[in-house]
C-alpha cells in the first residue's frame, strides 16, 4: 500500500519531514503545553499514571487498527484508545470499555459529544 509524501513539520523554523502536524520532538511539546496549560488537572492526573500507559499499550498491540474504519473495510493504524463511557462519567478502563481509534476517528467522536467545539456545534468530516 503506497504511503502519503512526508510534509514539513508546522513548528516555525523546523526543516524535518513528518507524516503528522508536527516532527516527533516538537508534537512532544505541544502535548506537554497543552497538558500544563489547558488540560484540567483532575483529568490530566487520569491519564498521567503507569496504570493507563500499561492498559494503552496492551490494548494497542491488540487492536492496532482503528476498530471504527475497520467496519467499513479500511486498514487505518489505530493512534488513539478511547474510553466509549469516559472515566469522568463512571467508565473504566476494561477492555469492554475501551475502542482503539485513528485520529480523525477520536476527533469526530470528541466534536459529536461536543468536547471541542462546545454543545451545540458538531464538526463533521
Amino acid at each position: 500500500m503506497p504511503h502519503k509524501p512526508k510534509k514539513p513539520c508546522k513548528w516555525p523554523g523546523c526543516p524535518k519531514l513528518t507524516d503528522g502536524v508536527y516532527c516527533v520532538e516538537h508534537a512532544r511539546i505541544v502535548v506537554q503545553r497543552y497538558n500544563q496549560e489547558q488540560r484540567d488537572p483532575a483529568i490530566n492526573a487520569r491519564y498521567q499514571n503507569d496504570e493507563w500507559r500499561n492498559v494503552r499499550e496492551n490494548y494497542i498491540i491488540s487492536y492496532p487498527f482503528c476498530e471504527i474504519c475497520r467496519k467499513y473495510g479500511r486498514l487505518v493504524k489505530a493512534e488513539h484508545v478511547h474510553h466509549i463511557k469516559p472515566l469522568s462519567e463512571g467508565g473504566t478502563n476494561d477492555y469492554a470499555n475501551l475502542i482503539a481509534l485513528c485520529h480523525r476517528c477520536h476527533s469526530r467522536i470528541h466534536a459529536e459529544r461536543g468536547d471541542y467545539f462546545g454543545k451545540n456545534k458538531v464538526y463533521t468530516y
